[in-house]
């Protein structure tokens, strides 16, 4: 992990652990109930940018971005807009199931053939 972090190609790294950290510093300033729907997602130059599972925690949080700009502000941060994206639910996908049709006898026959090959040594070898 060093090796990684210490190489340009583990900057995308470094600032997913730098905005992880801020977030648990940030989060203190949350409602318990706010906080589990809510992280820090971005701080984009000015922005202090928040991701949020719903519209309704978008309204909830939209009451808290003067708290949470003045916290990040304390900690050092240059920030002076405050802006809240509401993710999209994940996409229930169903899962495929095979199709279940009949095996003829031919071929279930070639298959045991073909598994008893793969379980008996090869005496020719």
């Amino acid at each position: 992990m060093d090796a990684l972090l210490a190489d340009v190609a583990g900057q995308p790294v470094r600032r997913a652990l730098w905005l992880d950290a801020m977030d648990h510093l940030l989060r203190p300033y949350l409602s318990p109930s706010l906080a589990a729907h809510a992280r820090l997602a971005n701080v984009d130059g000015q922005r202090l940018v928040y991701l949020v599972k719903s519209p309704v925690w978008h309204a909830r949080l939209r009451l808290s971005g003067a708290d949470l700009l003045e916290a990040a502000r304390s900690l050092g941060l240059p920030v002076t807009e405050f802006v809240i994206r509401t993710s999209t639910p994940d996409a229930v996908v169903a899962p495929v199931s095979p199709s279940r049709r009949p095996v003829s006898s031919v071929a279930r026959d070639a298959l045991r053939e073909a598994l008893d090959l793969l379980r008996t040594p090869d005496n020719d070898a």
